[in-house]
């Protein structure tokens, strides 16, 4: 209290002059059709002004959660797309659920440019997540999950020597398997292309739904160059990756709810 009023003390010609300066202009834009309408016009945008900036501030805060909110409609919507697609269980028509549940999730650390590149994401297994689980960007596949915590889990990305995912040409239906030989992050190679097989340029990859750690039909890639061997034996395609490793932020966790039922007939099958 003694401050303010050494404050007014100090600067009371100043503070009298502003009242009466404020006094002044009242009184004429409340006497003055013009007046009150520039004043009008200029607290309005003023207003506007402060009102954008709040606005901005806003949904800045609130611009993670929108886009939890916007990855789990996008999960939701997934879910229903590979429905409309025939994968899905049909045990009544009152209670239809899909065999692919997608749990969205945020990429925390992710590399480009060793041999063996590794994807960690903000979801472990208190959110349903577990190992061999396919992990999908927006655009297309992107990895598989090799390590889970509770909050957290690892994925090996498409960026390794050690992943191999099984595709299928979409225009022809045949099957091959894709890997990644090191170099250039936007790149893939199919190796074993049989001679008779017409591959252009711009053909789509799509997964072939036999590996049970994704849904049949997610984009994969599109051939950028087709390689055929010298000696007539199998050929080579490049394969430009649909999914940007090098800008993942959000993907999509593969949950198929079937896979440990088909690993155990697999595995009944491989001990006959």
């Amino acid at each position: 209290m003694i401050n303010l009023i050494r404050f007014i003390q100090k600067h009371h010609v100043l503070l009298l002059f502003l009242l009466l300066e404020f006094v002044a202009l009242s009184m004429l834009f409340c006497s003055n059709a013009y007046h009150r309408s520039a004043g009008f016009n200029i607290n309005s945008n003023v207003s506007g002004v402060f009102y954008r900036i709040q606005k901005s501030v806003t949904d800045y805060f609130y611009l993670q959660q929108t886009n939890e909110m916007l990855a789990l409609e996008n999960a939701r919507l997934r879910k229903q797309l590979t429905y409309q697609s025939g994968i899905i269980s049909t045990d009544t028509l009152q209670h239809i659920d899909t065999i692919f549940h997608f749990i969205p999730a945020r990429v925390i650390s992710n590399n480009v440019h060793f041999r063996n590149n590794y994807i960690i994401l903000n979801k472990g297994y208190s959110a349903g997540i577990q190992k061999d689980m396919g992990i999908i960007s927006p655009k297309g596949v992107a990895g598989i999950i090799t390590g889970v915590s509770k909050n957290y889990a690892i994925g090996m990305s498409l960026l390794h020597k050690f992943a191999t995912i099984s595709v299928r040409f979409k225009n022809n239906g045949h099957l091959a398997n894709l890997s990644w030989q090191g170099g250039d992050f936007r790149f893939g190679q199919i190796d074993h292309i049989p001679t008779h097989l017409v591959v252009n340029k711009g053909d789509t990859l799509i997964t072939s739904g036999n590996s049970h750690l994704f849904p049949e039909g997610i984009l994969v890639g599109t051939v950028e160059s087709y390689l055929t061997s010298a000696d007539g034996a199998l050929n080579k395609a490049v394969i430009r990756f649909a999914t940007d490793f090098n800008a993942l932020r959000q993907v999509y966790i593969v949950d198929n709810k079937h896979k440990s039922e088909l690993d155990l007939l697999l595995m009944i099958r491989i001990d006959e």
